[in-house]
């Protein structure tokens, strides 16, 4: 028995002295300053003199599908104070991101540095009656960015789209206009597409939630016409410094719309889908949808305080 209570106190003797040997070489080991995990949401570089994370956005492009989304937000990449999502994230529209919560919606955003702005873009928000609330819900203070462009142009736009998917798939699709025109030949106010285009009925949803001066509405046409105004005023807008210039596009004739040149050299066009010749719209159908949506842009002028050159 005394033999066992001694062989036990020789062992707890060493036992301590091996931790106490841990301990101190753990506090030798200088801290991290490399990538580390918060949280499983959450990832955190550090550097010599800045942290360098995923941050929920500061600005987010809110639509319009179709019209001209991607290329507002590739043209605000080009500012050293923005960092762009790449993908759209659909978390204010789609029930099965939404429900994965704000760590989930923050792991999909890009690094930023401190003091730059993360900006995403989902169009998808736009027209969808939970995103104004649930956006308000993250960030009351956030700031809205809703480029437009003439609703029957987006409308044809967006059915091109569609069917040039459905071919892809290879599926069969109506035309365009057995959708718009009802057999009367009188307009179909429930088409999809065409609900898309009823700006005012929209953005009647985001005012409810938000200021009218926490929204920038971006003319679509004249950013792919001439670029650079409309990005100064976006610039304006989103409190950055002025750091997009003329030099940063080009006119690409090959494509027929606008390039991009970025401060690190090289050039930057949009993907294939940008510029695709537009479903036909016989001249007589196109006359009945510009009929009706003379007084739903109208109303939408009256809301923006501006005016548009559409049909």
């Amino acid at each position: 028995m005394l033999w066992t209570l001694l062989l036990a106190a020789v062992l707890l003797l060493l036992l301590q002295a091996h931790l106490s040997m841990c301990l101190r070489e753990l506090r030798s080991i200088p801290p991290a300053t490399t990538i580390t995990t918060a949280t499983a949401s959450n990832t955190t570089e550090t550097t010599a003199n800045a942290t360098v994370m995923q941050r929920l956005p500061g600005a987010i492009i809110i639509g319009v599908r179709k019209g001209g989304t991607r290329a507002l937000l590739e043209m605000l990449s080009l500012h050293p104070g923005v960092a762009v999502a790449k993908a759209e994230v659909h978390f204010f529209n789609l029930e099965e991101h939404y429900h994965r919560g704000l760590g989930w919606y923050r792991a999909q955003m890009p690094l930023s540095l401190p003091g730059q702005l993360t900006v995403e873009k989902t169009p998808g928000y736009f027209a969808a009656p939970q995103a104004p609330g649930r956006v308000r819900a993250m960030d009351r203070g956030v700031r809205l960015l809703l480029i437009v462009r003439d609703p029957a142009e987006r409308l044809v736009s967006d059915y091109t789209q569609v069917l040039h998917n459905r071919r892809q798939r290879g599926k069969l699709y109506r035309p365009l206009e057995d959708l718009l025109l009802r057999a009367d030949g009188s307009i179909d106010a429930g088409y999809k597409a065409l609900q898309r285009s009823l700006y005012y009925q929209h953005l009647g949803r985001w005012l409810e939630r938000f200021p009218r001066a926490q929204i920038h509405v971006v003319d679509g046409d004249a950013l792919v016409q001439e670029p650079f105004p409309e990005l100064q005023r976006a610039e304006r807008f989103l409190g950055l410094p002025p750091r997009i210039a003329p030099s940063n596009f080009y006119f690409n004739s090959t494509k027929g719309f606008y390039c991009l040149l970025p401060h690190a050299g090289g050039d930057r066009c949009l993907d294939e889908s940008k510029g695709r010749p537009h479903a036909p719209l016989r001249a007589g159908a196109r006359r009945k949808l510009c009929r009706f949506l003379r007084e739903p842009n109208q109303r939408f002028f009256q809301m923006v305080g501006r005016t548009f050159a559409w049909c």
